[in-house]
């Protein structure tokens, strides 16, 4: 898997590392304790093999360093205790296995020098050392576990994004079909009238408005003034179906048009003030649409006349529109998201987001 690729390579390097580290401190303790000690002769003035020689401890230090953190790496399992135990235990087989080769090695090299190959003198820098491979085999468990955990949290976040992803598009994709249904039925509408060149603008702001659409990310946020820009040819769409009896108004300052909000946040609430006002009514329905900053966050109001006669039965919940937007707000800003809808007045409908102020 790709993803797993950097991981391992930074593993490596931090194992390295830590690994150099572990050994130069070691080194460090080992010579201190030695300088302290003097040098240990047993009793026939003959010295252990062990640490007669650096080039053959280096050597087989590494070997088993080596040998160990592949075994550590490859015997772990889920539970701490298995892995404690497992990590003894490699240590014991390795330490061992380091002791008997430097013993050879020693034998074979030095057969001249007046060492002493006896387990019973040397069975103490055996016991150092399997302190010293257990020690170490435990500081590279938690380095696995720690990068574990971080890879198992890198996936987890790659999982949630693309589940986020999936939900964002989903209800960013869902198009109301009545839009398209009373759009392309006004445009056959025209063509019967003889209205062929109302006909013609009106299919060529759908285009345009549908291209936009479907080709906006919906993880990009755009400037308010964009927005406003795209909801233009929505309006152009719609202005051709009610002709006079739709009047829409903007109310916001020039640096609040500079604002991020997510795409298209703005098309169901001007939709659903088209649908549930203009639709709704004979008389002359007016939509605004406002715009504040109240310190560091964006207020955004898109109000409508509505039939007076809602104002007596409790008003329905929200349609599909509104309930996408809340929903976008929730997976975009998760709890710092707020949307709001209902009756502000007699005959007044009023939604209202609310989201944090951005700029860039």
């Amino acid at each position: 898997m790709e993803e797993g690729m950097p991981t391992r390579k930074s593993l490596f390097g931090e194992a390295f590392k830590l690994g150099i580290t572990y050994l130069f401190l070691t080194a460090l303790l080992y010579g201190v304790s030695a300088f302290f000690s003097g040098s240990e002769q047993n009793e026939n003035g003959s010295e252990g093999f062990v640490g007669h020689s650096g080039i053959v401890v280096l050597v087989s230090g590494v070997l088993s360093f080596s040998m160990m953190s592949i075994a550590v790496w490859h015997f772990r399992g889920a539970t701490m205790i298995y892995n404690i135990i497992t990590c003894f235990l490699i240590s014991a087989l390795v330490s061992i296995t380091d002791f008997f080769l430097t013993r050879e090695l020693s034998r074979i090299l030095f057969a001249e020098d007046n060492l002493d190959f006896s387990i019973s003198n040397n069975i103490k820098d055996l016991f150092i050392c399997w302190a010293a491979f257990f020690g170490w085999s435990s500081v590279f468990l938690t380095l696995l576990y720690s990068f574990d955990v971080r890879d198992r949290e890198r996936r987890l976040a790659v999982v949630r994004e693309d589940a986020l992803s999936a939900q964002m598009r989903a209800l960013r994709y869902q198009v109301n079909p009545h839009f398209l249904f009373n759009t392309l039925n006004s445009i056959a509408g025209l063509i019967e009238e003889g209205s062929a060149t109302r006909a013609e603008r009106m299919v060529l702001s759908l285009s345009t408005f549908l291209r936009t659409t479907l080709t906006l990310d919906p993880f990009h946020d755009v400037r308010l003034s964009e927005e406003l820009r795209l909801q233009e040819e929505y309006l152009e769409i719609e202005h051709e179906r009610f002709s006079d009896r739709m009047t829409f108004h903007i109310d916001m300052p020039d640096d609040v048009r500079h604002a991020l909000v997510p795409s298209l946040i703005l098309q169901p609430l001007i939709e659903n003030a088209i649908k549930h006002g203009v639709g709704a009514m004979t008389d002359k329905v007016s939509i605004s649409l406002s715009a504040r900053r109240e310190t560091n966050r964006l207020r955004v109001i898109v109000e409508n006349d509505m039939p007076m006669e809602t104002v007596g039965p409790k008003p329905a919940g929200m349609g599909l529109g509104l309930k996408n937007v809340a929903e976008r707000l929730r997976a975009r800003f998760q709890d710092d998201g707020r949307f709001s809808a209902g009756l502000a007045a007699p005959g007044i409908y009023r939604a209202t987001l609310d989201m944090p102020w951005r700029t860039e």
